[in-house]
């Protein structure tokens, strides 16, 4: 199952999370996009205490295009120095997993 990963990042806006979202997952770059916020954030940030609110991308895509879609977002993410985190899915639903593999493929969309 570690051939899979889920992506984490986090925006300012809900319409910057949208964005980027949208970029990924029409470039199949990840399968899917959840949405998640506004989340609350504690965190230092350039020397200075801060605390706000981020709206949280999770996005699934096969280890192997991690590469590829980390150099996505950090090419269209608003923030510098934005996290982007990825952690392994250790287990999943078959049906779900070939559908990640199907949907990151070049040919056509998989039926549902």
């Amino acid at each position: 199952m570690a051939d899979f990963v889920q992506v984490s990042t986090a925006t300012e806006t809900r319409e910057q999370a949208v964005e980027l979202a949208r970029s990924v997952v029409t470039g199949r770059l990840a399968a899917g996009a959840q949405i998640v916020g506004p989340v609350g954030s504690v965190f230092w940030h350039e020397g200075e205490f801060g605390i706000g609110e981020e709206w949280q991308l999770l996005l699934k895509t096969r280890a192997d295009r991690y590469a590829e879609l980390e150099a996505h977002l950090m090419a269209r993410h608003p923030w510098k120095n934005p996290e982007i985190l990825a952690v392994p899915i250790v287990a999943g639903s078959d049906a779900y997993l070939r559908w990640v593999t199907a949907t990151l493929g070049s040919g056509p969309m998989p039926a549902e």
